[in-house]
């Protein structure tokens, strides 16, 4: 099972640590990436991190706010969101990739092969 947890309400400037913890499988080989999805919109690529390298990618969006890391220790991937906006509210999943490294194609959902749960986060302006 994979489980994303942190999500809340923030003021718009504030700051939330996401997290993706597994209890059933592990992150050992695989990169994990985060997605999110607004009402009404399409679920859309927000980071996602290489396994050992530790290597990222971020999404125009949110790249110089947010800050994906991992802890394979813990089997848990962080997402540090800083300098939340209002556009920033969505559901936030966290999803294990097919692969250990990141690349063009970690910007799309068939690169992850497993999904969790999500976690709302609600920006207020």
């Amino acid at each position: 099972q994979l489980q994303a947890s942190g999500g809340g309400l923030v003021q718009a400037g504030g700051s939330l640590i996401l997290s993706c913890t597994t209890s059933t499988r592990t992150f050992s080989r695989v990169a994990v990436g985060w997605f999110r999805q607004a009402p009404g919109e399409e679920r859309e690529f927000v980071a996602a991190v290489a396994w050992r390298s530790g290597s990222a990618l971020y999404s125009d969006s949110v790249k110089g706010r947010f800050i994906i890391s991992r802890d394979d220790a813990k089997n848990t991937v962080y997402l540090q969101m800083n300098g939340l906006k209002p556009e920033d509210a969505a559901v936030y999943f966290c999803a294990v990739g097919n692969r250990p490294n990141v690349d063009g194609r970690s910007y799309y959902s068939s690169f992850y092969g497993y999904w969790g749960q999500g976690t709302q986060v609600t920006v207020s302006s």
